[in-house]
């Protein structure tokens, strides 16, 4: 239910959108557009409206088009591309600017214009020829070399509004296509002589032809006059994805009009697929939002633990909603794959609810860069970095840094509360905690320094905070198997990565401490490279985590039983009832997992907006996976 009430909150707000743009004073912007657009393509992918473009105002005479004037398949990013590619091999892939304007058809017959049409409905528009024919690049008649051309047919193009006209005249107006979309509509007709007619294809209805590839029709466009579209060629799908990154830093200073993506066709005429109201043989590979090319300015490294990540620092861009200057470049090896450096051209992605990292670099001659620096030593300890590839570390297990990392991240997943940052800081940096297993040596007396003062303690007042956190601590000695490895601060071991090592098999401690590379790397969901550094860091705490247990400070749960055992729960936006860390805390008790994303192997999505069109709620949907609310969810686990 709930998904068809959003179905129709989608419909209404598309075809809102649609008509506001065709009336000439677009509200939203052409990326929030497409987002709607594909959350309703993805709830619902028949919905008619996904199969016909909006409509003109009632105040023009209506006109049917001479040639299709549907609209494209689209790809927001190089995956949907390559996945489109690989259904459509071509030999060279012909490349054009995706224009950010308004369609118009031209009509002529035998080499003069009758009219001009807008798109319309995709098979009839208004009717604005006066209009039309004050705008620069719209000709009255055709002529090559000086000679009329006899044609007869249509002639595509796009009409759009200069960055430099629309700052010296319409910066009132968002952006220059809403400013285009107004004038060439007024009926007054005045301000179309600003605007400007780029054309991109051409239909000859009476038999004649003047061209006969896609690369010829736009050469006979151009020497009969018209302003053209930029086209390219390029040999491999790998060729469109890296020129699109370079368009997409060039359409910022280099280009005099906007773009919002590229249009990628055969070079074969081919009228039938065209005639469709949705062709297939040609796509439109979009800018978005959720990308931008920015320059490296320099590389930071976040030291978290004992692990060091490379941080690039780049120009500000907006990726979003939100503005950007930082993205994660994951490792060493991941710096070196990309070719990186100071200085380089970067395609910076945000996509969804994702953090910002850099996915490509833009190759371009006569770029200045330089060697990112790498660091050597442990600025802690001393101790020099092991550069293993997939991460640059300190080795030193005794690091002060990665000791109190350990701590920390300890007290977080085994959730004593009581005991937090702050406290725990202070305990570390007095020497009272040296490792996991002193917290459980903690006393009311150690504790009551840091909740009274000395003049408190000589008149032996009682501590009801130190009380608190010893309680706190002692309550927590009984844990699942997952939650007491995942709290070894491991690299590359949180919890529910530990619970899929014991859900594969490796349920008890010894069986896990005793695992080889090859049969980590054996369960699914785990690499060779990800198995090594497993391995080594349960070797590393291999002694205290079998020596808590046998002394009986740590007790295992059995996991048998659980009600949601092998179950997993994403939670997003705000509960009601209970805070989300208790909720979380719930499904562990009950054998179940928590994640932080929505992924394929979710079982279910916790949220109380159930209708939402959040990244999380529309990436459930597309992978099919329930949708629950908070009471729905406490019906699950009985409460």
């Amino acid at each position: 239910m709930a998904n068809t009430e959003r179905i129709k909150e989608l419909e209404s707000l598309i075809l809102k959108y649609q008509k506001a743009y065709y009336d000439g004073e677009g509200i939203i912007s052409d990326a929030e557009f497409d987002k709607l657009w594909d959350e309703l393509k993805v709830l619902d992918p028949q919905n008619a409206i996904l199969h016909k473009v909006g409509a003109d105002s009632g105040n023009f005479e209506k006109v049917q088009h001479v040639m299709p004037m549907g609209s494209q398949e689209k790809a927001a990013n190089p995956e949907q591309f390559l996945e489109w590619a690989k259904k459509h091999v071509y030999e060279e892939y012909l490349v054009e600017y995706k224009l950010d304007g308004a369609s118009l058809e031209l009509q002529y017959e035998k080499g003069y214009l009758k009219r001009a049409v807008t798109r319309g409905d995709g098979s009839v528009g208004d009717d604005i020829t006066e209009n039309a024919k004050k705008m620069n690049g719209v000709h009255h008649a055709i002529y090559k070399d000086g000679v009329l051309v006899p044609f007869t047919g249509g002639i595509r193009g796009e009409v759009i509004m200069t960055h430099e006209v629309h700052k010296k005249y319409f910066s009132d107006k968002a952006n220059c296509r809403n400013a285009a979309n107004g004038l060439m509509k007024r009926k007054d007709g005045e301000g179309s002589e600003y605007l400007k007619l780029i054309a991109y294809d051409a239909l000859s209805t009476d038999g004649n032809s003047f061209f006969k590839t896609e690369q010829q029709k736009i050469r006979w466009l151009m020497d009969c006059g018209f302003n053209t579209v930029r086209l390219v060629i390029c040999k491999s799908p790998d060729r469109v994805i890296a020129y699109r990154a370079k368009i997409m830093e060039e359409r910022k200073t280099s280009i005099e009009y906007d773009i919002d993506g590229l249009v990628i066709k055969e070079n074969t005429i081919n009228l039938t697929d065209a005639s469709r109201a949705r062709p297939d043989r040609q796509i439109a590979f979009k800018f978005s939002l959720e990308e931008a090319v920015s320059t490296i300015r320099e590389v930071e490294w976040s030291i978290s633990g004992g692990t060091y990540t490379p941080v690039a620092i780049f120009d500000e861009v907006e990726l979003n909603g939100t503005k950007v200057q930082r993205a994660s470049l994951a490792n060493p090896d991941t710096m070196r794959q990309l070719g990186v450096m100071i200085g380089s051209h970067v395609v910076v992605v945000k996509r969804g609810e994702i953090i910002p990292k850099i996915e490509a670099v833009v190759q371009e001659e006569n770029i200045q860069t330089s060697p990112i620096k790498y660091p050597v030593v442990c600025e802690v300890c001393g101790t020099k970095l092991v550069d293993e590839g997939s991460r640059l570390f300190c080795p030193n297990k005794q690091c002060s840094k990665r000791v109190l990392h350990q701590l920390l991240k300890y007290q977080e997943v085994v959730d004593i509360r009581d005991l937090g940052i702050t406290l725990i800081t202070s305990l570390f940096n007095d020497k009272k905690l040296t490792c996991i297993s002193d917290i459980y040596k903690l006393t009311e007396d150690d504790l009551i320094p840091y909740f009274l003062n000395e003049e408190s303690r000589e008149n032996e007042k009682v501590s009801l905070g130190a009380q608190k956190v010893y309680r706190s601590i002692q309550s927590h000695r009984k844990m699942r198997l997952a939650t007491y490895i995942g709290a070894f601060d491991i690299e590359d071991v949180g919890e529910t990565s530990a619970q899929k090592l014991v859900q594969a098999g490796f349920n008890t401690l010894e069986k896990l401490l005793s695992a080889t590379e090859d049969q980590i790397a054996g369960v699914y969901g785990f690499a060779e490279v990800m198995a090594h550094t497993i391995v080594q860091g349960l070797k590393e705490n291999a002694d205290e985590m079998r020596a808590l247990i046998q002394n009986g400070i740590i007790e295992i749960e059995s996991e048998e039983g659980g009600k949601l055992s092998g179950k997993s729960f994403c939670f997003t936006g705000e509960l009601v009832k209970m805070k989300r860390a208790d909720a979380e805390q719930l499904v562990k008790k009950a054998g179940g997992v928590t994640k932080s994303s929505v992924t394929k192997d979710l079982s279910y999505l916790v949220t109380n907006d159930v209708s939402s069109g959040s990244s999380k709620n529309r990436k459930a949907a597309e992978l099919g996976i329930p949708v629950i609310d908070e009471q729905q969810f406490l019906d699950l686990i009985g409460n």
